[in-house]
């Protein structure tokens, strides 16, 4: 039987589903591969192929667990509710201000990894403000979309995360060399924020802009949260970031320390402590599930031979001269495939077989992690993600209108960070 059909019938059956929303990512990771390797021929094997990818992929399922609770704890704690009264006042009325401080907030605030979190806390607090400027606020909600999926690349954001669960490799080993392109491409962003604020500047001089009454400014809110403990939980913060890029312990042990101390530190009664994590439960089930899921299809793709066979095909496609180069056309090829599939289809779909074609040039996996995801940026723009229809809807505006303004800006930071990891040797070019 030709493995390598029935690998790429596998990826396609598996993406048809999930973007016809037929089923659910977690469902077809764990129906598709069973399918197919029943068809071919390996029905006695299967439990131990998914048990073996659910192995390896446990250190990243707890990882990602107890960072995104201990995030839960920093929001519910307040720790960004002072960040969010200074950027306010200090950026005043002036647009480029308002602009650039919109960004910095976005970056600040998606250190949690959830969109949807980012998304209610920056629009909440900076929305009335452009809105009683008379800014266009279809510039809010892309620096929002750019800053959140360029901090995504953070290992407990999610696309890393799954880069790491395909390719079988260690997430830190993904984020690490790519640390200085991701501070050159949120100074890039911050650019872009300067650039579309100065416009902004011009237009209302010439046009004088809608001016909004107080009450008007005020139909989007956030409610203040007092804050606990807040240089502690700051102090607390920077170390377990500077715990996990030093390696201080293996990735897991200092998140689930630094969880079990933060989580003591600010809701010590343990009715506080349900209650305050309470509503983001079902954000980390749902990861959960979908870790462990992903590993089970890693696990049936590459037990039988199927990411091999279609690896070997993909080989014999490229030209030999090209295939030392699969680090940037993996970037290349991120960008068309994340506007218009789901983080799960193109990171459990098509990023192993991208990582065993380079392989075969001699490619060191990491390479092609990271080079997957340069793309991120016109992922905040993808209709297949929840995000940008809760965007939409809290700034007012068409989700097709917000597509087309955002995708110049969205493409160019894409292809600014391709530049910036290839200077920086994170994605290596021969």
């Amino acid at each position: 039987m030709n493995l390598s059909l029935l690998g790429f019938s596998a990826l396609a059956a598996f993406m048809a589903l999930v973007l016809s929303r037929r089923l659910s990512a977690v469902a077809a990771l764990i129906l598709v591969p069973i399918v197919f390797g029943l068809i071919a021929g390996f029905g006695a094997g299967l439990g131990d192929m998914m048990l073996e990818g659910v192995t390896e992929v446990a250190p990243t399922a707890l990882m990602l667990i107890f960072a995104l609770l201990y995030f839960a704890v920093m929001i519910e704690a307040g720790l960004f509710e002072p960040l969010v009264r200074k950027i306010l006042q200090v950026t005043g009325d002036d647009p480029v201000r308002v602009v650039v401080g919109s960004a910095v907030l976005a970056m600040l605030v998606s250190l949690d990894g959830d969109g949807a979190t980012s998304a209610i806390v920056t629009i909440s607090a900076m929305y009335p403000v452009y809105r009683r400027l008379g800014l266009n606020p279809l510039i809010l909600a892309v620096l929002l979309g750019l800053s959140n999926t360029l901090m995504n690349w953070l290992p407990w954001g999610g696309p890393a995360a799954r880069a790491a669960l395909a390719l079988r490799i260690d997430v830190m080993d993904i984020v690490g060399p790519l640390l200085p392109a991701l501070g050159l491409s949120l100074l890039a962003v911050l650019g872009l924020a300067y650039v579309m604020g100065r416009s902004e500047r011009r237009r209302l001089a010439k046009t004088g802009g809608p001016v909004l009454t107080e009450d008007e400014a005020a139909t989007i809110t956030v409610e203040p949260k007092a804050t606990r403990n807040l240089w502690l939980n700051l102090l607390l913060t920077i170390g377990l970031m500077v715990g996990m890029l030093t390696g201080l312990a293996p990735l897991p042990a200092v998140v689930m320390g630094g969880f079990a101390i933060a989580v003591t530190l600010n809701f010590p009664r343990l009715s506080e402590q349900k209650a305050a994590l309470a509503h983001h439960g079902e954000t980390i089930l749902m990861m959960v599930s979908l870790i462990f899921a992903a590993g089970a299809f890693t696990g049936i793709l590459s037990g039988t031979g199927m990411i091999d066979a279609m690896a070997q095909s993909l080989v014999s496609a490229i030209p030999e001269p090209l295939g030392p180069y699969m680090g940037p056309i993996t970037a290349l090829i991120s960008m068309p495939l994340l506007m218009f599939m789901s983080n799960d289809a193109f990171f459990f779909g098509i990023v192993p077989v991208l990582g065993a074609t380079g392989a075969a040039y001699g490619v060191p996996p990491e390479v092609i992690a990271r080079a997957s995801l340069m793309g991120m940026p016109l992922h905040a723009l993808s209709p297949f993600i929840a995000p940008i229809y809760l965007v939409a809807s809290l700034i007012r505006a068409d989700v097709g209108q917000l597509q087309r303004f955002g995708l110049p800006w969205a493409l160019l930071l894409s292809v600014f960070a391709t530049l910036a990891a290839m200077a920086t040797g994170a994605i290596i070019i021969p």
